[in-house]
This record gives structure tokens, sequence and C-alpha cells, in this order.
């Protein structure tokens, strides 16, 4: 998130990000693999399989999400917050540039894995007891095999 700011805190923008994976999941333009929605970031391990016309699945996610975090923003009066000054945008929403990192065996999946599925729980967050109480993580469907939000793939399943 732009300047690291806690706006994926409340339960409603972090359902904002579910159902967008969901939909570019449902429509074969992506398939993800895992992630975490943290209070000030979320870490994905997705493929992006298809396009919408012109603009990668990315793009879309970014761009929808922005829209509506934006909306949530001046609703609540904090829009000020995530102004630039830029000549292609009044505000910033998602941070420039995300580092995207290639996962190309199972060793690396598996340290990627844990690094993202202990996030709420190492540091500073303590934000559940353990990985599998976080509730908006993939962590219990690599421990279960349920997938509760309808759109998870085995990463180990095309390694």
């Amino acid at each position: 998130m732009h300047e690291w700011l806690p706006l994926l805190e409340p339960e409603e923008n972090k359902k904002v990000i579910v159902s967008s994976l969901k939909k570019l999941s449902d429509d074969k333009l992506i398939s993800v693999y895992a992630f975490i929605i943290m209070p000030n970031h979320i870490h994905l391990i997705w493929s992006q399989d298809g396009m919408y016309g012109k603009e990668t699945p990315k793009g879309s996610l970014l761009k929808y999400t922005a829209h509506i975090f934006l909306r949530y923003l001046k609703t609540i009066g904090k829009s000020k917050l995530y102004e630039v000054a830029a000549l292609n945008k009044s505000h910033e929403i998602w941070q420039r540039d995300s580092l995207g990192i290639e996962i190309y065996g199972k060793e690396i999946a598996k340290q990627k894995l844990d690094y993202i599925h202990f996030n709420p729980v190492s540091g500073k967050w303590q934000l559940s007891k353990n990985d599998l109480d976080y509730y908006y993580s993939s962590a219990r469907f690599y421990e279960t095999g349920i997938d509760e939000f309808g759109f998870l793939k085995n990463i180990f399943e095309i390694l």
C-alpha cells in the first residue's frame, strides 16, 4: 500500500481483495496459489494466465481495488492521505513497482509459503495466535486442503 498506511485493516477492504481475486480466477485470468492480506499490504503467489483485453490481471486488480478504496477513503474523509503530485493521477493507493519473485522449485515455494503464512504472527504484527487462525490467508488451505475462498490451487501440484 502507498506509504504503508493500514488501508486493508477494515474487514470490508479485505473482502474487496478476496472478491477481486475470485473474479479474476473465475474468469481464468489468474491462478492463485497463496495469499495473505495484512493491514497495510498483501502477498500473493499467483500466475497470470490471461489478459483483460490489453490490460494484465495485475493491472485490473490494482485499478479496480484502487477505485473502490478511493471511494471508501473519500467517505471517511481520508483521501488526502493518498494524494500525489503526478500528471496522470491525483491519488496513489498501491505502491508502485511491487516486487515479483519467480518461484522455480519446491524449496523456494516452501520458503515463500512459510514467509507469507507466518507474516501475521511474526514480528510486530501478532494478528492471531497462530498462522492457521488468521482468516485472510491461504495457510489453512495448505493444512486442510479446504479452499474457503473458492480460488486457491496448490502450488506443489504444478512444481
